[in-house]
């Protein structure tokens, strides 16, 4: 079966350049913008399920293909953000201050990162292992979409390519609303593309480089 694992639309968090992991802030009119341009690049497929995290931001990005594809949107809890603790609603800059040790790990070994407060990325990356196999077994030869965020789309691209949670560094974040193409056969998941967005021309965004 295969699995479009799509990372939500610009949110206000991204917009003012917070930390966000499981508070709950809306898109931006131009995050909207993405998810649109998002499902009209899925409308094409033969889809048969979509699956998102509860996070609004992540939803709402759903429920833009959900629209097209006259599909509902079921929602799972463990497709979230990461849990980030006191981290919570920072601006980057005061996290490197107020939590210099911890927030290093995360800018330089991003894998073995723990928030202070929250969750770990390795946790992450286990209950992103969980979630989508119970969706893969559910949905055998079939193809769905899931929405959920750029911690846990990168976790699972470090587990899809053997690399485990001390290997996330190395996968980059996923730019907002692009889409990642996973196959799964026998038991395994195979990362086939990661991230694509150039379907959203000049309205295109990313994470900033002090993340």
């Amino acid at each position: 079966m295969t699995i479009y694992l799509i990372r939500h639309g610009e949110s206000k968090a991204n917009e003012l350049n917070l930390f966000l992991g499981h508070g709950d802030l809306d898109l931006t009119d131009r995050g909207y913008a993405q998810a649109r341009k998002t499902a009209q690049y899925l409308r094409t497929l033969k889809v048969d399920a979509i699956y998102s995290s509860d996070l609004l931001r992540a939803y709402h990005t759903a429920k833009e293909s959900s629209k097209l594809l006259n599909l509902p949107v079921i929602k799972d809890a463990r497709l979230r953000e990461i849990d980030c603790g006191e981290w919570d609603f920072m601006p980057f800059d005061e996290l490197k201050v107020k939590f210099k040790d911890t927030f290093d790990v995360w800018l330089t070994d991003v894998g073995n990162a723990k928030c202070d407060g929250g969750e770990s990325v390795k946790q992450v990356q286990e209950r992103m292992v969980n979630a989508l196999t119970d969706i893969a077994n559910k949905n055998q030869e079939k193809t769905v979409l899931v929405f959920s965020h750029a911690t846990a789309i990168r976790c699972f691209a470090g587990f899809c390519t053997g690399k485990g949670a001390h290997g996330v560094k190395d996968i980059p974040w996923a730019n907002n609303a692009s889409v990642t193409k996973i196959e799964y056969l026998d038991g395994k998941f195979n990362l086939i593309e990661y991230g694509k967005d150039d379907f959203m021309g000049d309205i295109g965004t990313g994470l900033p480089n002090n993340v």
